[in-house]
């Protein structure tokens, strides 16, 4: 990864072509590509909760998260090679553990609502998802390190508690708690 880009607009790109870290060229619907496209859109959905107000500590691990998101498509970039650590795993593991000690246990589902921040929470989470089955449909052709497809599944495990957080938080002055889902079959057996 010595280049940078230097010029944006190459065309080089418009025989749906793109050129990879080690300098190969792969189809654009590439698996390795749509892997590449779905970590760079959740880093900038974690972009956008990061315009919103947080508090210091989520917002601080959450440019954390934004520069391993980025070692994490650097190393899709380059077949067989390591840029995220294991290390990256653990501190998402010890934030959960962190954050969840903070919340009610769940009782019902919970809808992807609230305030805005936590509403953007959950759009990241989903995003994290698709991310992770991309990297596993990947995976399935390819080798891939198993540490990027854990990093992405805890990923958004944590940003599901930090939605139920940010909910909590009440910086914009709509928070309190989560929309729990109401269904219509739960009502009638606890009636």
């Amino acid at each position: 990864m010595s280049n940078r880009l230097t010029q944006i607009a190459t065309r080089t790109g418009d025989d749906g072509t793109t050129g990879l870290g080690d300098g190969t060229r792969v189809p654009k619907h590439a698996l390795r590509v749509a892997a590449m496209g779905d970590v760079d859109e959740l880093n900038s959905q974690l972009g956008v909760l990061l315009a919103e107000p947080l508090p210091d500590d989520v917002r601080a691990l959450l440019v954390r998260i934004q520069h391993e998101l980025f070692n994490l498509g650097g190393e899709l970039s380059i077949p067989g090679y390591e840029l995220l650590k294991a290390d990256a795993v653990l501190e998402l593991d010890q934030a959960l553990a962190h954050y969840n000690a903070q919340l009610p246990r769940l009782k019902e589902f919970i809808l992807p609502a609230g305030t805005r921040s936590a509403a953007i929470a959950h759009v990241g989470r989903t995003v994290a998802r698709r991310a992770e089955r991309a990297l596993v449909a990947l995976g399935a052709q390819e080798a891939v390190r198993e540490t990027p497809r854990h990093y992405l599944n805890r990923l958004s495990d944590l940003l599901f508690v930090l939605a139920r957080v940010l909910n909590r938080a009440n910086l914009d002055g709509l928070g309190g708690d989560d929309v729990y889902w109401r269904s219509d079959r739960l009502a009638r057996d606890a009636d």
